[in-house]
């Protein structure tokens, strides 16, 4: 996957405005609350929220704990 690394930092979650980690083919969500997870095909981020899908919480936090996201907040 090629995000270009200035695109990733002004990305963010559509429904919480988040900031976002690439997670192999994934963007995901640092909100807790929510999550989710959007796919990139094609080199090109899916940000719809109705074509998101919602992590479960010990999944979401082992991608934030390996891209250092602080979850104690």
């Amino acid at each position: 996957m090629a995000i270009d690394k200035d695109l990733l930092e002004i990305l963010a979650c559509p429904a919480t405005k988040a900031p976002v980690v690439l997670d192999g083919g994934f963007l995901v969500s640092t909100d807790p609350a929510t999550r989710r997870r959007y796919r990139i095909e094609d080199d090109i981020p899916n940000m719809l929220v109705e074509e998101s899908e919602v992590l479960p919480e010990d999944e979401w936090l082992t991608i934030m704990k390996r891209h250092g996201v602080d979850t104690s907040k």
